[in-house]
């Protein structure tokens, strides 16, 4: 009896020194003041001396040429520069590794324009503008395809019009009907595996391409943002295709 009375006093006696601390506690909290973000905001010294060695690391690294060019890379027009000259990386770097990893070749490559962030002045190209650019962690993912699925892909196109720049395809409309599709310059053959390389957002069906679905994802774990930087160190003075690869004729 006399232990479950100390238990009673303790369970009492902790219930008050919760309701205390919960009064106590309500009775601390004050309407506090709002801080606007803006110049005349002081930094806080301490941090900034604290930070300031990795920034300046960071900054040496991201300020590094990593190659040049001597024009505006730009998202503008159906075959965009950028657009084309990243969708030309994505494939050389997937079809590097489908030859080693698979013992195949990629037949043609496709990345969405929304995912080109910015352009590129013409001059040095910085790490940093690779970044800027593609700011996110895409993978490159290989989708095998069969031919007769790939019927998608070109109707996608026609529905849509959207310049989503393209590798080693060729596209044609007229007034949004589907007139010439080719891979590699042959049209498809519905009988052939094909393999394309894409980012995990489109291949996951991104950008309403749900026409990957039928195909089975082959991932790579290269990040397409790796890729890129890759490849333009690779290339000391960037020099873009023009070629159409797009062409919507009569598009509104």
């Amino acid at each position: 009896m006399k232990n479950k009375f100390l238990l009673l006093g303790i369970a009492l006696a902790t219930l008050t020194a919760c309701k205390t601390a919960s009064t106590l506690q309500l009775a601390e909290v004050q309407t506090q003041k709002n801080i606007s973000i803006n110049n005349e905001l002081k930094n806080d010294e301490e941090f900034v001396k604290v930070i300031e060695p990795y920034k300046q690391k960071l900054d040496k690294e991201m300020n590094q040429k990593i190659s040049h060019t001597s024009l505006d890379l730009t998202k503008q027009g159906d075959n965009s520069n950028l657009g084309n000259l990243l969708a030309d990386y994505t494939f050389e770097g997937a079809d590097a590794w489908t030859k080693k990893n698979l013992n195949k070749s990629v037949d043609a490559a496709l990345i969405n324009i929304g995912g080109i962030r910015t352009t590129i002045g013409k001059g040095d190209i910085l790490l940093k503008s690779v970044f800027e650019v593609m700011p996110f962690e895409n993978e490159v993912i290989i989708v095998k395809m069969k031919g007769s699925d790939l019927q998608g892909l070109f109707d996608y196109y026609a529905k849509t019009q959207v310049n989503n720049p393209v590798s080693h395809l060729y596209i044609e409309t007229n007034n949004g009907q589907l007139t010439k599709s080719l891979i590699n310059g042959k049209p498809v053959n519905p009988n052939q595996d094909y393999y394309i390389a894409t980012s995990d957002y489109l291949a996951l069906g991104g950008d309403n391409m749900k026409f990957f679905s039928k195909g089975e994802s082959i991932s790579t774990g290269i990040k397409l943002r790796d890729l890129f930087i890759e490849y333009f160190k690779k290339t000391p003075e960037v020099v873009p295709n023009t070629d159409v690869r797009l062409n919507f004729i009569g598009k509104k």
